[in-house]
């Protein structure tokens, strides 16, 4: 992919500014750019300090937590079986906090910041110090070390999590900024996933018109820095929007593939409008994105998220997280298929905060969690709450003998520590309890140490 690492070489590189209300790109040198050596200012080389190049690929399923993965081992693998994530040699646990003015517990945007740049920030940022002020980020020192760099994810590409690596803004809503920088600075080879209506101008419906009957989301675009799918084809990038487009871009060294006007799925509770049905599958457009960054000789990164995890489990939808799960594990499989033939990947699998307060019960119509599931509840139960459970969901390969129910807490984030499971160069630095920002530490590492 050498003609893509032509458009790379530059003498300067930029930091983000914050004008109003959105971020200005000044030119920079030194440290900031991502020539000043290990730790969150620096780049610090091309992986060639190993003697071969090292990539890394970064799995989140956004919102997973402890239970949200045995679910799905129970759902998908039965009792004696593993989950591919689950099968990776190296475990630990990261905790998660923010460090927002007002709250504990964190979002995906200061979670993701934790990852991308090694420093905790404020709930809504992307990137940036809890002063506003812009860090370098994982992806953006990669790129300007000359390493290829990645989004897939089912959620917007803009969202907070795949912003994290390859943007910086003081507010995650300004998506239709972020896409601006990845044009005009951070340039990932790879671009996957939804979020169409923060490429074209506002009012475009583009090639995903409003779903029929749903008058709460029209699905119209919204934004602001003109038409970016056509700047983005104007700098070499081949630009597809449905499965036989994504199929025939095969030999695309820059591919941006936008297969939703919003996430590639529709969150709501059970049975009132909700989808998991993606245009292409999250294991496909990770085939695809290895494909197109394997071909650069120094080495990558690859962020791949399912955003529907925490979607669905914000309506305590136990049926589409599930889905979603399967969804994941099979990005998964892909991605260790890749690390088995190139031991010199890194794969991180966890994820950054858990939704919903899940916790994995036997099926009992007298349980106390009350109402608000799917699972029928013994109107006598006194003490009744908001609280539900979905199910019964039965367990892989018991001919129905075993099924469990799933009961949900909150419909909102919670601050319980994540599974991080790992394998590949430095992975051995992800046992043990410890914080968020370690991720950034060991990838940097992996790929500049």
């Amino acid at each position: 992919m050498t003609t893509s690492r032509t458009r790379k070489q530059v003498t300067t590189a930029a930091v983000v500014l914050a004008t109003g209300g959105s971020l200005a790109l000044l030119p920079v040198t030194g440290a900031f750019a991502g020539g000043g050596g290990p730790g969150p200012g620096g780049g610090g080389g091309n992986g060639h300090g190993h003697g071969h190049p090292r990539s890394v690929i970064f799995v989140n399923g956004d919102g997973m937590g402890a239970a949200h993965r045995e679910a799905a081992r129970l759902d998908q693998e039965g009792f004696d079986g593993q989950l591919a994530m689950d099968s990776l040699p190296i475990a630990g646990l990261q905790t998660t906090d923010a460090r927002d003015p007002e709250d504990t517990i964190t979002d995906s945007a200061a979670g993701a910041s934790a990852w991308a740049t090694g420093v905790k920030t404020y709930n809504g940022g992307i990137s940036v110090d809890v002063d506003g002020v812009p860090l370098p980020t994982l992806g953006q020192q990669a790129e300007d070390a000359g390493l290829a760099g990645g989004i897939v994810t089912t959620a917007q590409v803009t969202d907070a999590s795949p912003a994290a690596f390859f943007a910086n803004s003081t507010d995650r809503a300004a998506q239709d900024d972020i896409a601006r920088q990845y044009l005009e600075r951070s340039r990932p080879e790879v671009i996957l996933g939804g979020g169409e209506d923060w490429w074209l101008p506002a009012g475009d419906e583009g090639a995903f018109p409003p779903r029929a009957g749903d008058t709460e989301d029209p699905e119209v675009s919204r934004g602001t820095q003109g038409d970016l799918v056509a700047r983005a084809q104007g700098l070499g990038y081949e630009y597809v929007s449905s499965a036989e487009e994504f199929e025939a871009a095969a030999d695309a060294d820059l591919l941006l593939g936008l297969f939703a006007n919003e996430e590639m799925f529709q969150q709501r509770p059970e049975g009132e409008g909700d989808e998991f049905d993606p245009v292409v599958s999250l294991a496909d457009m990770t085939t695809r994105a290895l494909d197109v960054l394997s071909e650069d000789e120094d080495g990558f990164f690859l962020l791949v998220e399912e955003e529907a995890v925490d979607e669905m489990s914000h309506d305590n939808n136990g049926t589409r997280m599930l889905e979603a799960m399967r969804s994941l594990d099979a990005a998964v499989e892909v991605a260790r298929a890749y690390v088995a033939e190139h031991p010199d990947t890194l794969l991180v699998v966890t994820g950054d905060h858990e939704c919903g307060g899940l916790s994995i019960e036997d099926v009992d119509p007298d349980d106390e969690s009350g109402p608000g599931g799917t699972l029928p509840q013994d109107a006598a139960v006194e003490g009744d709450t908001v609280s539900g459970e979905d199910g019964p969901f039965l367990v892989a390969g018991t001919d129905g003998a075993y099924d469990f129910a799933l009961d949900w807490t909150t419909t909102g984030h919670t601050g319980v520590p994540t599974v991080v499971t790992a394998e590949g160069p430095g992975s051995e630095e992800l046992t043990g309890i410890y914080p968020n920002t370690r991720l950034y530490d060991v990838m940097h590492g992996v790929l500049f140490g």
